[in-house]
């Protein structure tokens, strides 16, 4: 049995059970049926075949009552009661079923004394075959009037609904409950509420009330049916693309004895038999690079990854995401390319260029391109009063002063003001909307912090790619290519030949956080091995994200991998931009949570290579 919070629930629990008793009890005795007939049955055909209520409301959208009542089209239709009233000896109902519904009208006259009691033992939930014919009510709603079909019964049990529906009529409003038990988000919160309009005379309204036929709808509705419909469609629209262009669509390992393909903490396992550690995918980019030096030159993968990081709107564990390859082709066609994969899955989804996130209007058709330097010049504050060029970006030293000296400089304007608020204890993410002041006095902290750390033998590149951060990315709104990265975070790109401290790497950001991640691939395998070794000594000064060696992918090199380039997008995230979703929860069925009465930690956790 069900745990209950209160004996109210317990009551409607064992209120649900006993109706179940009388259907079973009514369709043994009258409908001579077996018990698990009556109560369970193993199947409904739709009549016609391929018969839906979403074709039905098409089909007939404008067809007049009076058609209607000379033609009387007849279906058999199934699905579950979000409305349910009978009074007397007639009722409406509301059937849902593909994403929409259909009214229902049941009178006693129509469908029989049985039926009728039937139609009375039935709860919100419930799942129930309809036989009947269209019409319109006299306020035009076009219901499904259940009566026999040939000689068939107009209504069939299908399936109780032990368990009480969510108060509200239109969605389940607790966020947590939401992303914990998404199969009733579906049910509440997949539909647009209709209001049932009741014109028989004496027959009661089933427009949004509450009790069994629910209450008022919230101010934001919430079709997260249509979510997951249009990320559906993401993925075909994916597909299409590249198999226009004569990629293959492969399939590689979940199981690493090398966590490798991204710096990222992974998760480990154990496989019993082999008696070895294992690691889930952070990435499967070494994988699919061995497949290009196979001979596969156009290559791609829509893949599951793991990372052992926190949780936030942006981040979740376990992620799709595409990666794709190929030879012969350096990071500057990947750039021309995702602009056209960009655009050419926003038409197909949304048959538009124009999508809304969060508060903000975004072009998809309109791209920027900087690189990380210009951005980071670009977004630093003139309050700080000092200037950083690509010169300062290769000295430890020189880019420590400048950014102490900026921090000074940001300290003194602030002490300058008329009324200087209380200083946070910490640096803050730098979002677009915060204050101004807040803004600066976060810059401020932020810059002396990665100062100290330069000063102290933290590795430059890295450095740099965290100012980056910190200033530039809130403000990417629109897309944005930032491209030349540092070396020290690019452990599988390849030189830039021109600067050999930085690389041939670009990442796409779009509504201020990066959704793709791109470079022109290191194929000298002496090289990648001095990379590797670099990554292990990380590893061994504490960090757990760093790379480990892996042999037989320095092997694979050895026999040639042409010039080639590669990119990781992230599924969920453009999914959140393509569908205005907030939280990336939002766009996973089921994301993980902490254990019931845990709060998740919401943390922007450093993320790898490949764009998560």
């Amino acid at each position: 049995m069900p745990q209950f919070d209160s004996e109210y629930e317990k009551k409607l629990y064992d209120d649900r059970l006993a109706s179940l008793k009388k259907i079973e009890e009514l369709g043994t005795s009258k409908f001579g049926l077996n018990a698990g007939e009556a109560t369970y049955p193993n199947s409904f055909r739709f009549s016609p075949e391929g018969t839906s209520v979403p074709k039905i409301r098409a089909a007939f959208a404008e067809v007049s009552g009076e058609d209607l009542e000379r033609d009387q089209p007849t279906f058999a239709v199934a699905g579950r009661l979000m409305a349910i009233r009978a009074q007397g000896k007639a009722g409406f109902a509301q059937l849902q079923q593909g994403g929409e519904r259909i009214q229902l009208y049941v009178r006693k006259d129509d469908v029989g004394e049985d039926a009728f009691e039937l139609y009375k033992n039935l709860h919100l939930g419930d799942h129930i075959g309809v036989r009947g014919h269209l019409m319109r009510t006299r306020t035009g709603e076009l219901t499904l009037k259940a009566t026999p079909v040939d000689g068939r019964q107009p209504l069939v049990f299908l399936s109780k609904a032990t368990l009480t529906l969510p108060d509200k009529y239109h969605g389940l409003e607790d966020v947590e409950l939401r992303y914990r038990q998404r199969y009733v988000d579906l049910i509440m919160n997949s539909t647009k509420p209709e209001p049932v309009a009741a014109t028989e005379p004496g027959a009661p309204s089933v427009s949004p009330s509450s009790g069994e036929t629910g209450g008022p709808a919230t101010e934001e509705h919430r079709n997260v049916r249509e979510v997951f419909i249009k990320r559906a469609a993401v993925l075909r629209a994916i597909r299409k693309f590249f198999d226009e262009r004569e990629y293959i669509e492969v399939e590689t390992p979940m199981l690493h004895s090398v966590a490798g393909g991204a710096t990222a903490r992974p998760f480990t396992t154990h496989h019993n038999a082999l008696d070895m550690p294992l690691y889930l995918r952070i990435a499967p980019e070494l994988f699919l690079k061995r497949l290009v030096v196979g001979g596969f030159d156009r290559v791609y993968e829509i893949n599951r990854n793991f990372r052992n990081e926190g949780v936030s709107t942006r981040h979740n564990p376990e992620f799709t995401m595409l990666e794709f390859y190929q030879a012969y082709a350096n990071y500057e066609d990947l750039i021309a390319l995702t602009e056209e994969l960009i655009k050419f899955v926003a038409m197909e989804v949304n048959g538009s260029y124009i999508t809304h996130f969060n508060g903000n209007e975004i072009d998809l058709s309109k791209w920027t391109k900087l690189s990380m330097r210009e951005a980071i010049a670009r977004y630093l504050p003139s309050e700080a009063g000092v200037e950083i060029s690509k010169a300062d970006l290769n000295s430890r030293g020189v880019f420590a002063e400048k950014l102490l000296t900026a921090s000074q400089n940001l300290t003194s304007h602030l002490k300058s003001l008329p009324q200087n608020a209380e200083w946070n204890s910490d640096p803050q993410p730098w979002t677009p909307e915060a204050d101004h002041l807040d803004r600066l006095r976060d810059a401020s902290l932020f810059f002396a912090l990665i100062s100290a750390k330069l000063t102290n033998g933290d590795t430059l590149g890295k450095m740099i790619a965290e100012v980056f951060e910190f200033l530039a990315e809130p403000h990417l709104i629109q897309p944005h290519i930032i491209y030349d990265f540092p070396l020290a975070v690019s452990p599988l790109s390849k030189i830039n030949p021109l600067d050999p401290e930085w690389t041939e790497r670009f990442e796409f950001y779009i509504g201020g956080f990066e959704v793709g991640n791109a470079f022109s691939e290191l194929n000298d395998a002496a090289d990648q091995e001095r990379r590797f070794e670099a990554q292990v000594n990380e590893k061994a000064r504490g960090d757990d994200e760093a790379m480990e060696m892996d042999s037989d992918y320095v092997r694979a090199l050895g026999y040639g991998l042409p010039p080639t380039a590669g990119e990781g997008i992230g599924i969920d995230r453009l999914t959140m931009l393509l569908t205005g979703s907030k939280s990336i929860r939002d766009v996973i069925l089921f994301p993980l949570m902490r254990h019931q009465g845990g709060q998740p930690k919401d943390e922007n956790e450093p993320h790898g290579e490949s764009a998560e």
